[in-house]
């Protein structure tokens, strides 16, 4: 999976989302409720870095496989919603990988 570039998007949407959940999940009620913000800035750069590369790896992509600019731009909006990274990969993603 890891091997290509599409694998390398598709991990990252995966963990782009999951890093969400702890973000929201772990790091927020431990912010507001026990008071123990120090969790909450962990998983915000981790989530922040993920971010940043699934957005690079879009790019990547979208360059080598040609995507049309909607192609890019629903990609790349995907980031935007909670789990959209992860419906990208089921739409978008997965059915280039599994042409290749």
């Amino acid at each position: 999976m890891l091997k290509t570039n599409i694998g390398r998007l598709r991990f990252f949407a995966i963990l782009e989302a999951i890093s969400w959940v702890f973000l929201l999940g772990v790091g927020m009620p431990m912010k507001y409720m026990m008071d123990i913000p120090e969790p909450n800035k962990v998983f915000g750069m981790i989530h922040g870095l993920l971010f940043i590369l699934y957005c690079l790896y879009v790019y990547i992509v979208s360059q080598e496989f040609s995507w049309k600019w909607k192609t890019t731009a629903l990609a790349l909006l995907a980031s935007i919603p909670p789990f959209g990274t992860v419906l990208a990969d089921v739409k978008i993603f997965k059915p280039i990988a599994k042409s290749n």
